[in-house]
């Protein structure tokens, strides 16, 4: 059998990236964190969420070496 993916609460979510909840719910406005609703709650997949740190991370290293050649030029 399958081990199943781990979901969370936005509370536990908030704990897990040391954010407040309000940010959380900001992201998920702009349709910017990887979540989905049961009922009225989001919920989140740790696996999902790993994955988009690590975009989020690559993102913020692809704009730092940008600014970094615009300084130099």
């Amino acid at each position: 059998m399958p081990a199943q993916a781990k979901v969370i609460t936005i509370a536990e979510l908030a704990d897990y990236l040391r954010v407040h909840r309000s940010t959380l719910y900001r992201l998920l406005k702009k349709g910017q964190l990887p979540g989905f609703k049961i009922g009225s709650d989001w919920r989140f997949n740790v696996e999902a969420i790993d994955k988009w740190r690590m975009q989020q991370g690559a993102a913020l290293d692809e704009i730092s070496a940008s600014e970094s050649q615009a300084l130099r030029s």
